[in-house]
């Protein structure tokens, strides 16, 4: 079966899977030079299968540093918003970013969301909705719950610390500022299916906090 989701994950074209391992590297160079970025745990992103990276979320750098710390590719939403943008949809379009419609019901996306997880990929969501106004995690929603259970994989818990200084909202450019990332232990399928929905969240929170407070005694 591992085997079967690796050769599914690998069906996109040569030079898209050329290109995101390109672009990895160079945000991983950039990442060291601006922000000496420092990596823990990297080790417990599952080398094969399906997997939802759940991680907080303090600023518009998050999905390329949560990237950039995993050697597998990783899949990412994009508000339907940001298609509009010529530039910026032919690099998501290239990243194959998942459209979600926040306007509407976001049912297409989700579907393509399991899809996905179902065929052995990694999703990278960011379960509190939004990006910190003060960078402090913000209570979990639960709609990622559904996807752990139908898609029947496990959940990787990432903390980020110092990337809302290095670029908050409300800033118009990013500034040097150190980042660290710590990725947890993940919340196993078993686990998950012996937990309601209330208590996975919790146990989510709980560990993308324990993640965050162990990146900032990093600094």
């Amino acid at each position: 079966m591992a085997a079967r989701q690796t050769q599914n994950a690998e069906r996109r074209p040569w030079f898209k899977r050329a290109g995101y391992s390109a672009i990895r590297i160079l945000a991983r160079v950039t990442g060291l030079l601006l922000f000496q970025i420092r990596v823990a745990g990297r080790q417990n992103f599952p080398a094969t299968g399906g997997g939802l990276v759940c991680s907080n979320h303090q600023s518009v750098l998050d999905p390329v540093l949560v990237g950039l710390c995993c050697d597998r590719r990783m899949n990412y939403l994009a508000r339907q918003s940001l298609f509009r943008y010529p530039l910026l949809r032919m690099l998501i379009d290239f990243l194959d970013a998942i459209p979600i419609d926040r306007e509407g019901s976001g049912l297409g996306g989700l579907k393509e969301t399991l899809r996905r997880l179902k065929r052995g990929e990694l999703v990278l969501i960011f379960p509190e909705g939004t990006r910190s106004a003060d960078g402090r995690i913000s209570e979990l929603k639960p709609g990622f719950c559904a996807l752990v259970r139908r898609g029947q994989v496990p959940v990787i818990p990432v903390g980020i610390a110092g990337a809302y200084e290095a670029w908050p909202r409300g800033s118009r450019w990013p500034r040097p500022q150190r980042i660290r990332i710590t990725v947890g232990a993940p919340i196993t399928v078993d686990q998950a299916a012996g937990w309601t929905d209330q208590q996975l969240v919790a146990e989510l929170a709980r560990r993308i906090r324990d993640c965050h407070a162990r990146s900032q005694r990093q600094s």
